[in-house]
């Protein structure tokens, strides 16, 4: 036998035997969307409310404006909070009722 084959083969088989490492790869897709948040937007303001939850990002509210413009609002808002919590009771009373 060739000592290339030989080698090639070893190399195959170091290679298929090798564990497996756990490194993630970076993606765009796991990058988060808000590196920083604002604490005031008038809601008047805001035409959409868009809610992000990604693996390695903490909740992230994204509102796009009626200048086309997107920003990142604090999660902890107060109104925000409010709002969430309003939505919250009627998709639970929509249950509800379909029950």
């Amino acid at each position: 036998m060739d000592v290339k084959l030989i080698v090639i083969f070893a190399l195959m088989a170091v290679v298929m035997h090798a564990p497996v490492l756990n490194a993630k790869p970076i993606s765009l897709v796991e990058r988060c969307w808000c590196r920083s948040t604002v604490n005031t937007v008038p809601q008047r303001s805001i035409r959409e409310l868009k809610f992000l939850h990604t693996p390695n990002c903490p909740f992230q509210v994204i509102a796009k404006l009626k200048n086309n413009k997107e920003v990142c609002i604090n999660p902890d808002t107060k109104w925000l909070q409010q709002y969430l919590r309003s939505a919250m009771n009627k998709m639970k009373k929509a249950q509800q009722q379909q029950s």
